[in-house]
């Protein structure tokens, strides 16, 4: 089963979704055409007047390194999904790269650069740009789906690790924890924090249990610090030993436990850090946006039954009664960016290793996908003005521009 296919009329007005059958028998029929190949769009021939169609909400689980997508209609029928991949932590090796670059610049002698931390303020709400792009990129496939499906409202996991009311359940406003819900959040944090396999000996796919670091027996809390996860043999061998004695002669191990167990998660930070920002830019939209929380939203998957995936956690945002799947081939896009800026590549030292980049005047752009005369859809490299290469997985396939037709213009993203 495939994700709906949007459909809009003359005028570009978002029509409801129709199932791929339908939509193969409206291009075979002539009466429409694609619009747009990624998301999957077809337009009608015609205007379509006093359009009919039913609501959507957009459901969305924000993550650090994958954010989940789903629409779901008013009867709780998912009928399209979507994971898309950010690129921030090659914004921030990018950054730190040229942070590098530009220091030792101005220690050799060379041209000298002035150092510029006196004269910049950040400014109030301020992100760092490997955070931004998280936010940014969400917004644009928000506001693309709104363009081609009647979107009526948004709903967003806003608190997925509340580290505040899992210290101190009794904070007001958490009594969500003190319902059906008691635990998810803890539980979910530990899951993501330890990789989700045993603590100890590093089994996965297997039954997984609370485990006090420093056991309550012996003066142990139950802060996140000292909580870790074990299987149900290693947590019975284990008792109330000294971790230094249940992992004697594996100090590497033990001190590895150690410096985890202290240190906060940093996907669950990165998703904190922009959540708020997230909500505030999904509210400009103009459509109602209502939150839910990362344990409601594991109570709900887990209650239904589903796998665990980011487009079905983002489906079960929220409150949620029931689910029917409709789709199963998701749309899967990674954000590339738009490339650099730099007129060749730099050596460790910061010196020019390759040629100047050239620009060619063809309407071809590094990025494109186009599909060759033999069927191979593919990624466009332009060579020179007079031929260009198509790559598939780790295949190329050597054209002339006029050979090839453009399936899909480059946006800044790869889709699969």
């Amino acid at each position: 089963m495939s994700n709906y296919v949007f459909l809009i009329d003359a005028n570009k007005q978002p029509m409801n979704p129709i199932h791929p059958a339908h939509a193969r028998k409206l291009m075979e029929a002539c009466i429409a055409a694609v619009f747009r190949r990624y998301p999957f769009t077809l337009i009608m021939n015609r205007v379509v007047e006093n359009i009919v169609t039913y609501p959507l909400t957009l459901k969305i689980d924000p993550g650090s390194k994958t954010t989940g997508i789903s629409l779901v209609s008013n009867r709780d029928e998912v009928i399209w999904g979507m994971e898309l991949e950010h690129r921030g932590q090659q914004i921030k090796d990018s950054l730190l790269n040229r942070k590098a670059v530009r220091r030792g610049r101005r220690q050799r002698n060379t041209r000298y650069r002035k150092a510029r931390f006196l004269n910049r303020r950040r400014p109030l709400g301020w992100l760092a740009p490997s955070l931004l792009h998280r936010v940014l990129t969400t917004e644009t496939w928000a506001k693309r789906l709104m363009k081609f499906a009647p979107i009526t409202q948004i709903r967003q996991e806003l608190v997925r690790f509340d580290t505040q009311q899992m210290e101190n359940p009794e904070i007001s406003g958490a009594e969500y924890q003190q319902g059906t819900l008691a635990g998810y959040e803890v539980r979910e944090y530990l899951l993501e924090k330890w990789g989700r396999k045993c603590t100890y000996c590093s089994k996965e796919d297997v039954p997984l249990q609370i485990e006090h670091i420093l056991a309550r027996a012996k003066g142990g809390t139950d802060r996140i610090s000292n909580l870790c996860l074990a299987c149900e043999k290693c947590n019975i061998k284990k008792g109330t030993k000294d971790i230094r004695d249940f992992l004697k002669g594996k100090p590497d191990l033990v001190s590895r436990i150690l410096k985890q167990a202290s240190s906060p998660l940093k996907d669950a930070a990165a998703v904190n850090a922009t959540r708020g920002k997230l909500f505030e830019t999904l509210s400009r939209t103009g459509l109602p946006v209502t939150t839910g929380t990362g344990g409601q939203t594991k109570y709900n998957r887990t209650r239904l039954g589903l796998p665990k995936t980011h487009w079905l956690d983002a489906a079960c945002v929220g409150i949620t009664e029931t689910l029917h799947i409709l789709t199963q081939k998701i749309l899967r896009v990674k954000a590339t960016g738009y490339g650099t800026r730099r007129l060749c590549r730099m050596d460790k030292f910061g010196f020019p290793c390759s040629k100047p980049r050239q620009s060619h005047k063809t309407r071809w752009k590094t990025g494109d996908i186009a599909r060759t005369l033999d069927g191979v859809v593919g990624r466009v490299v332009v060579q020179n003005e007079k031929r260009i290469e198509v790559r598939v997985n780790g295949k190329r396939c050597y054209c002339k521009p006029d050979e090839v037709k453009p399936m899909h213009r480059k946006d800044g993203y790869s889709y699969a």
